[in-house]
C-alpha cells in the first residue's frame, strides 16, 4: 500500500519557477526510488528525474541544470524544483514510487508555461 499525492502545479510565465511536492503514505519504508514523469497531450509519458533513498539523482537531458529533485525521508516526501521554465515543459507531472517489483503513481498535477 502506497498512496502518492502531488501538489504545486499551476500556470507560470516562461523563465519562472515552480516547486512540486509529492507526499507518500502507506508502506513508505520500502520505497527505494522516487521519480517524476510528465506527459503532454498526444505525447508519451517521459521520465524527468529520479532519486534513490541514498540521495543519488538522475535527470533527463532536457531538464538538466534547470530542475532539481530532492526527498525528505522523514516526511516521506519528494520535491521537484523547476527553474527557468519553458513552454516545452507544459505537461501533467506525475509522482512515481518503486517498491520492490511494484510501481505506484500519483494522479498528476498540471504545469502550464505560457505568457
Amino acid at each position: 500500500q502506497v498512496q502518492l499525492v502531488e501538489s504545486g502545479g499551476g500556470l507560470v510565465q516562461p523563465g519562472g519557477s515552480l516547486r512540486l511536492s509529492c507526499a507518500a503514505s502507506g508502506s513508505t519504508f520500502s520505497i527505494n526510488t522516487f521519480g517524476w514523469w510528465r506527459q503532454a497531450p498526444g505525447k508519451q509519458r517521459e521520465l524527468v528525474a529520479t532519486i534513490k533513498i541514498g540521495g543519488s539523482t538522475n535527470y533527463a537531458d532536457s531538464v538538466k541544470g534547470r530542475f532539481t529533485i530532492s526527498r525528505d525521508n522523514a516526511k516521506n516526501t519528494v520535491y521537484l524544483q523547476m527553474n527557468s521554465l519553458k513552454p516545452q515543459d507544459t505537461a501533467v507531472y506525475y509522482c512515481h514510487a518503486e517498491r520492490a517489483v511494484y510501481v505506484y503513481w500519483g494522479q498528476g498535477t498540471q504545469v502550464t508555461v505560457s505568457s
